[in-house]
């Protein structure tokens, strides 16, 4: 054989495709390596150029660590125990739990803080670290029967570590209770609320109900998370079978705020008239009946309502479903002076839902003090003793009264009147300086024989208006005998 010409030599060292070898490397398996490198630079950020660090594949024969793996891999990780890692549900604070972060509402309603769950791959792991080659799973049957053959303590103490378990194969009444007691016997309110989850879909509620009777601490949790579901109906016949009848009436009467339309709400309060309330919570009832049925009858005969009144103050909200002070004040401001006869009527309103005298003052005090009404705010506060005269009295003092007719932009003369009943001597004095009533003031100074204090008091106003004038003649009174 003749010797390959050295120019042949060139060509082949030269030329970008190498001659063929008997080499271990053939130029796709070389390729594959370089790209496997090239993305694990990328990925791990390591340039450990490994001879060994070929891509592994999956059974499909997609590489691991696509997306098309991981997905398939998480689904198949859910499937291989029929509850992997049950989340942890925040529960009532009566038990001592493990610190969890997640809750009822974040489970079931979807509403999870970001960062909340873990991905399946990252709860399962146990190092920090991402692991993009995991190791092979055991065949699926092998831990299904792994899993199945799991004693009740042994499956609590899985889901506290936040392995697989299943609760599927639990199927006699007497495997569900000892699951039930050894997940209370733990002290974990997460478990006790999953395992009583589990029980309530494949316990009847009468067995449920039988046998959370005799679990104080298992009853708890299920009211709670009953609560935290909105599951109303059912926590009133549990109620109803542990015979807490008040309590079970108290949830039923709660149902009323999910009642939109006024007349169903109104029928609806008018049922639960009959329920076993305690004698308090059924006259909270009772009036919470009538209150409504009178705001329905006001309603709808103020909307047709043009008398002056309507027209000067037009309404800015409806009555309906306002609580008992708001609706006496839209009836003093609306409906003052009516006879008791009406159902607007003040007067009839304050008896009907037995309002004391104090708060019943207040009320009408604003209202009629917001409408400039100065008559009908000194008929509140006179009465007439034995003798026949008339006298002002007001059971919340007349301190209150000046504040709430300053608040109203009432005029000096009516502030002036109401600051002179005070009876306090400091209260009087404080209020008739906050509100400029400068005759008080000079009479509280003059009664008190305090020279420099007027003398100070002077200098405030005016000169020559009426005030200024009335201490310049105390002043130069030669019969008062000051004390400075």
């Amino acid at each position: 054989m003749t010797r390959a010409k050295p120019e042949d030599d060139e060509y082949w060292n030269s030329s970008k495709f190498k001659a063929f070898t008997f080499d271990d490397e053939d130029d796709e398996f070389s390729q594959l390596k370089e790209s496997k490198r090239a993305v694990n630079s990328i990925l791990v950020g390591d340039d450990d150029d490994d001879e060994d660090d070929v891509e592994r594949v999956s059974w499909s024969g997609e590489p691991v660590g696509s997306i098309s793996w991981s997905v398939k891999e998480t689904a198949s990780s859910i499937r291989s125990g029929s509850e992997q890692s049950f989340p942890k549900i925040d529960t009532t604070p009566s038990l001592s739990k493990q610190g969890s972060g997640y809750s009822l509402s974040s489970l079931f309603k979807a509403k999870s803080k970001p960062g909340a769950f873990q991905s399946f791959s990252e709860s399962f792991s146990d190092t920090s670290s991402r692991t993009y080659a995991p190791e092979l799973r055991k065949p699926k049957s092998e831990g299904k029967d792994f899993v199945s053959d799991l004693s009740p303590e042994e499956t609590v103490r899985r889901m506290q570590k936040g392995r697989a378990f299943s609760l599927e194969k639990f199927r006699s009444l007497q495997d569900k209770l000892l699951l039930l007691d050894e997940a209370v016997a733990v002290y974990d309110g997460n478990i006790i609320t999953a395992v009583l989850i589990f029980l309530k879909k494949s316990l009847s509620k009468e067995i449920l109900f039988r046998e959370l009777m005799a679990r104080d601490v298992a009853l708890r949790h299920y009211v709670h998370y009953l609560k935290e579901m909105g599951e109303q109906k059912l926590l009133v016949e549990l109620l109803k079978a542990l015979g807490r009848t008040e309590d079970m009436a108290l949830m039923h009467y709660k149902e009323h705020l999910n009642i939109k339309d006024e007349g169903r709400r109104r029928d609806f309060l008018k049922s639960c008239l009959s329920l076993p309330f305690s004698q308090d919570d059924a006259t909270h009832v009772q009036d919470h009946y009538t209150l409504l049925e009178r705001q329905i009858i006001i309603e709808a005969s103020d909307k047709k309502a043009d008398g002056e009144i309507f027209k000067k103050f037009p309404r800015k909200a409806s009555i309906l479903n306002m609580p008992i002070i708001t609706t006496l004040y839209y009836s003093c401001f609306y409906h003052y002076g009516e006879s008791e006869g009406t159902f607007s009527s003040p007067s009839n309103i304050r008896k009907t839902f037995r309002i004391s005298e104090k708060q019943y003052i207040l009320t009408a005090l604003g209202a009629r003090a917001k409408l400039r009404s100065w008559f009908d705010v000194d008929s509140l506060f006179n009465t007439k003793n034995w003798l026949g005269y008339t006298k002002k009295r007001s059971p919340i003092g007349f301190h209150r009264v000046v504040d709430i007719l300053h608040k109203n932009s009432a005029p000096v003369n009516v502030l002036q009147e109401y600051v002179n009943l005070i009876d306090d001597p400091d209260l009087k004095l404080s209020g008739a300086l906050k509100y400029k009533c400068h005759d008080i003031v000079i009479n509280i100074y003059r009664d008190l024989k305090d020279r420099q204090q007027l003398i100070v008091y002077r200098e405030k106003l005016e000169r020559d208006s009426p005030e200024y004038r009335k201490i310049q003649q105390l002043l130069n009174n030669v019969q008062i005998r000051w004390k400075n």
